[in-house]
């Protein structure tokens, strides 16, 4: 079947960033048949009227932790926090039931906010890839490996041999791609981080894990082996192409020279980076060439699984650092969502840009609302006028998802009560924690 959508602006996101200011796309199944401009093709099964709006590809989150929902707004301001609270009542409360409805959730606030890719890593990951594959979104899970007792597993050997059959099971399907996930250069022994990344090779898969976050991480490191955690990392050879690094807030410039020489790449969370004071640091990266997406972190760390108030932050924050107005302009922003994302996760030949023969996801943000006129550069409009309550309709692989600003296959109510319904021993045992400074 064929779907036209048309009277459009298609942001392409392709090598030429072509714009089409009076655009159509042409959709066959789950690939992009055709895009240009005017009123495209006569022929198509069904057409989509996009009412003057803004079609781009569809945003790619590249690091998550979506089962988190539980724990939004709760110690923002709680310094360590990580180590003071989030771990202990992870332990204590987060089972399979209430990852897997968190969820489903949560995958409902990121599709109406346009994101339509998204890399998880958690617990009960294969929970995480149930729920991703019956909502309809394109997810890479990645089941969390930590040398410590968590809600899911005893010790590392359990949570490698529970990430081993994730990838088996879900190995080569369409939508849900498995991830080896380790979880910090600080949280693993270097034999472990090592174990981990030969899985990842042996099946062929990514591999992810936090670096350069913390300062403690970086004490550790430095005490321990004279080294940063890129260099510790680069010496158990570890970064690769394969290998993507969350935050790398603190990074020198031999850093940045590994990460360029090795291929590794980087998901930029300057959200949660900057909500926890903890650095912006990114243009020596993006001038380097290293390869550098966008995440929003949990929504604990970010609270907010919105790209939308990312792009916003990104130039903000690296312009008032840098004092520099003329870096990260609004295209830059753009691609560091879609093809950029795309490449951080080894998918830039199927998603992250709206081209013939890829894989037909897509966002469709309106600009009838009082915030979206006037329209003069669609890249400005992304970043700085729209928000997730602009956000139209969501295609993944071909098949709408959200249109109208809801959810085509989801009752966005019965999700949050059934979530709700679920979170009363999490929200007993949280009051301990309520008023953490």
């Amino acid at each position: 079947m064929r779907t036209k959508i048309n009277h459009v602006t298609v942001v392409t996101m392709d090598e030429q960033f072509h714009v089409y200011e009076n655009g159509y796309v042409v959709l066959e199944g789950n690939t992009i048949l055709e895009t240009g401009e005017g009123e495209g093709p006569a022929d198509a099964d069904g057409t989509v009227d996009g009412k003057n709006g803004i079609l781009m590809p569809g945003m790619i989150n590249t690091h998550c932790h979506i089962p988190m929902i539980p724990f939004r707004s709760l110690g923002d301001d709680c310094p360590d926090r990580l180590r003071r609270f989030l771990f202990p009542l992870e332990l204590e409360t987060m089972n399979r039931e209430l990852i897997g409805q968190s969820t489903r959730y949560g995958v409902c606030e990121l599709l109406l906010s346009g994101v339509t890719s998204v890399l998880d890593m958690y617990y009960f990951e294969d929970q995480v890839a149930a729920a991703c594959e019956e909502m309809g979104i394109r997810a890479y899970v990645g089941q969390t490996i930590i040398d410590m007792e968590t809600c899911d597993s005893k010790n590392t050997d359990q949570s490698l041999a529970m990430c081993e059959e994730l990838i088996r099971k879900w190995k080569g399907h369409e939508r849900i791609r498995p991830v080896v996930a380790p979880h910090a250069t600080n949280t693993n022994p270097p034999e472990v981080l090592k174990a981990a990344y030969e899985l990842a090779e042996r099946y062929d898969v990514p591999y992810t894990l936090h670096v350069s976050e913390m300062d403690y991480e970086l004490e550790m490191f430095r005490e321990k082996y004279d080294q940063t955690p890129a260099e510790f990392l680069y010496g158990l050879g570890v970064l690769g192409e394969r290998t993507i690094a969350a935050h790398c807030i603190h990074m020198t410039d031999r850093d940045v020279e590994i990460f360029r020489e090795t291929g590794a790449k980087i998901s930029h969370c300057i959200g949660s980076n900057t909500k926890s004071g903890k650095g912006v640091w990114l243009r020596d990266l993006k001038a380097a060439g290293v390869v550098v997406g966008v995440g929003t972190d949990g929504p604990s760390s970010g609270n907010t699984l919105d790209l939308f108030h990312q792009f916003r932050m990104i130039p903000a924050f690296q312009r008032t650092w840098y004092h520099d107005r003329s870096i990260f302009t609004v295209r830059d922003v753009v691609a560091m969502g879609t093809i950029e994302g795309a490449r951080v996760l080894g998918a830039e030949k199927e998603t992250g840009s709206i081209e013939p023969g890829k894989r037909a996801d897509l966002t469709l943000i309106e600009t009838e609302s009082v915030n979206m006129f006037p329209v003069y550069d669609p890249y400005s409009a992304i970043v700085y006028s729209a928000d997730a309550s602009n956000v139209d309709s969501v295609w993944v692989d071909g098949r709408q998802l959200v249109k109208g600003h809801r959810l085509c296959f989801a009752d966005l109510s019965a999700e949050r009560k059934a979530l709700d319904g679920m979170m009363k021993e999490f929200k007993e045992r949280s009051v301990k924690y309520a008023d953490i400074r």
